[in-house]
């Protein structure tokens, strides 16, 4: 009774963001909350993905989901930005091009 054996094959923990990732994010973020068209965000860390959820307003779906999926590094890319409608808009290895599209659409905001 005093030898405790791990149970075998268990899964891995839960995905999340490091800290450069989320610090990229919530940069981005926050210049969308200040040009006005952001309002909330969710995060949700499971077992396979780890996901940022960005609102225009809080009762809504959210605008832009960008998702961060470990097991798909070597074929598509891990990082996804996925749009309202849960269409896939860019897939990469690198959370800069992917977040890109976003980026785009901040500075036509700010020029306006």
């Amino acid at each position: 009774m005093t030898n405790v054996t791990p149970f075998p094959g268990s899964a891995p923990g839960q995905i999340g963001f490091d800290r450069i990732e989320l610090q990229r994010i919530m940069d981005l973020y926050g210049r969308m909350v200040a040009a006005g068209h952001w309002r909330d965000y969710a995060m949700d860390m499971g077992r396979e993905a780890a996901v940022f959820s960005a609102f225009r307003r809080t009762a809504e779906r959210p605008e832009y989901r960008i998702e961060k999926r470990p097991a798909l590094r070597h074929r598509q890319g891990m990082w996804a930005l996925v749009g309202e409608g849960g269409q896939v808009l860019k897939r990469g290895q690198e959370l800069q091009g992917v977040l890109a599209p976003v980026e785009r659409k901040l500075m036509r905001i700010v020029e306006e």
